[in-house]
């Protein structure tokens, strides 16, 4: 599971929601910690441009997305499980918002979208990696 989470170039492209990435372009690297992509996401009909930065605090279990302007870092932590034949995954991201009620909106609204992506993203994951020899 890790290994497909960690390759920006083959294999994490086919585990993203279609519906809300339109393309991970790799500027630097390719797979793991020093990875640059640029990612272009389409969000309650707003389209996005994000630079992300790679860097894996704990290589081979997780790895971290850094926003390049500072709004957010996305988690991936791989557990094995079942002695090693399992796998479980979690995704979660902590953001910046501004102060005051435009920030509590921006804040729900992220969190509302990143509650639909990551049960979609995850279930591609599982059936991406079942279809891996």
């Amino acid at each position: 599971m890790y290994r497909i989470i960690a390759d920006y170039r083959e294999h994490h492209p086919r585990i993203v929601p279609p519906k809300y990435f339109r393309s991970i372009h790799v500027e630097e690297g390719g797979v793991g910690a020093g990875t640059r992509t640029t990612v272009t996401m389409t969000v309650l009909g707003t389209t996005q441009i994000l630079t992300h930065l790679i860097r894996e605090p704990e290589p081979g279990r997780v790895l971290e997305e850094v926003d390049a302007a500072g709004f957010s870092t996305t988690r991936f932590t791989v557990d094995p499980e079942n002695g090693g034949r399992e796998a479980r995954v979690t995704i979660e991201t902590t953001f910046t918002v501004r102060p005051g009620p435009l920030g509590m909106l921006q804040a729900w609204a992220t969190a509302s979208v990143l509650r639909r992506i990551y049960p979609l993203e995850l279930a591609r994951l599982d059936q991406y990696a079942r279809s891996r020899p």
